[in-house]
C-alpha cells in the first residue's frame, strides 16, 4: 500500500524558533493508527532567509531546553 497524505493526520504541532533554525515537535496518526511523535528541523539561510528541511541530528543544550516542554505537551495530547 502506497503512502496517502490524506490518511496522515496532524494531531499536535508546536515549533521552537532559534536564530538560524526551527525545531518542530508534532504528533501524527496515519490511518487512525497509534499516534507517534515526530521531531524535525528546518534550517534558515541567514543571507536569504530561505528555509530548508534537514535531519534533526544533534541538538544544542539551548535547543534541548526549548524542545523538552514541547515534547511534554505533545505527550499529553497522545
Amino acid at each position: 500500500m502506497a503512502y496517502d497524505s490524506n490518511l496522515d493526520k496532524e494531531l499536535f504541532s508546536e515549533t521552537a524558533e532559534f536564530e538560524t533554525t526551527k525545531i518542530t515537535v508534532s504528533i501524527y496518526s496515519y490511518n487512525e493508527a497509534t499516534p507517534k511523535l515526530q521531531i524535525s528541523r528546518i534550517n534558515i539561510d541567514p543571507a536569504t532567509g530561505e528555509e530548508k528541511w534537514s535531519k534533526l541530528g544533534r541538538m544544542t543544550k539551548e535547543e534541548v531546553k526549548a524542545v523538552l516542554p514541547l515534547i511534554e505537551k505533545a505527550v499529553q495530547s497522545m
